[in-house]
């Protein structure tokens, strides 16, 4: 009987053949237990924005505009007129105070009195342009920026001051009188409440919400010790006795 004889090449290939199908099976089950990559970042151009630049992240919504830590356990409530003499003083000292209390915030409250208009509103309007483009900070600097050079009494400022990174999107924003709507609102509360002269500070308590309304501008360690009474346990909204520091006459709008 004839004896036959196997091509060693044949059998190689029949027994890589099986291999083969066993690897590929093999790779396919790692690409599919395989964790995807998380998505690249979208580097799509905003409108306005250049290839490759990267979007500038949007400042800190307000009003209100605080100044000072976040999770405070007081808030000082400042209700002012930036055309105010008295409280073109008084600004610096309070700012000094809140950053030497980091229990406490600034929180701007617009009250225009009638005698300083129309230049009140419109540095109002100045200020609330400048921290919707720019966010807190920016708006507490033109806050700032204006008092330093205001000529004060409803004279406004100097012809040709412009405040410094003032951008073409905060002259729109004041030339559309957008923000002065907000800022008579915050007016016409301010005079229900029974606000009526400027500097007048409101003080809350942000963990039992009492609080106590100071007419005048207020020295820090009156301000302490108002302080102490909220936490004492004071009724809520108490008034304190001090004097105005502008004449009643000057009523809000």
């Amino acid at each position: 009987m004839p004896t036959t004889t196997r091509s060693p090449r044949g059998a190689l290939r029949r027994l890589a053949w099986p291999a083969a199908v066993a690897a590929l099976a093999l790779l396919l089950l790692l690409l599919a237990v395989r964790p995807s990559a998380p998505p690249a970042d979208d580097t799509t151009p905003r409108p306005g924005q250049e290839e490759g630049e990267t979007a500038a992240p949007s400042p800190p919504a307000g009003p209100p505009w605080h100044h000072g830590g976040a999770d405070t356990r007081f808030t000082v409530i400042l209700y002012a007129d930036l055309e105010c003499p008295f409280c073109k003083a008084y600004y610096p000292e309070l700012v000094a105070w809140i950053e030497r209390h980091p229990d406490a915030r600034l929180q701007w409250h617009h009250l225009p009195l009638s005698v300083h208009e129309p230049a009140a509103s419109q540095l109002a309007s100045l200020a609330e342009c400048a921290g919707e483009a720019g966010g807190h900070a920016a708006y507490w600097q033109a806050v700032t920026w204006i008092y330093q050079h205001t000529r004060g009494d409803g004279a406004g400022l100097p012809e040709n001051a412009r405040l410094p990174g003032q951008t073409e999107t905060v002259d729109a924003c004041v030339e559309s009188g957008r923000t002065l709507p907000l800022i008579q609102a915050q007016a016409r509360e301010g005079a229900r409440d029974g606000i009526t002269a400027t500097p007048t500070l409101r003080l809350r308590d942000d963990t039992t919400g009492q609080t106590l309304l100071l007419h005048g501008p207020v020295e820090g360690d009156a301000l302490l010790s108002a302080l102490d009474l909220l936490t004492a346990g004071e009724s809520p909204s108490t008034e304190s006795e001090g004097l105005s520091a502008v004449p009643d006459g000057d009523m809000p709008r």
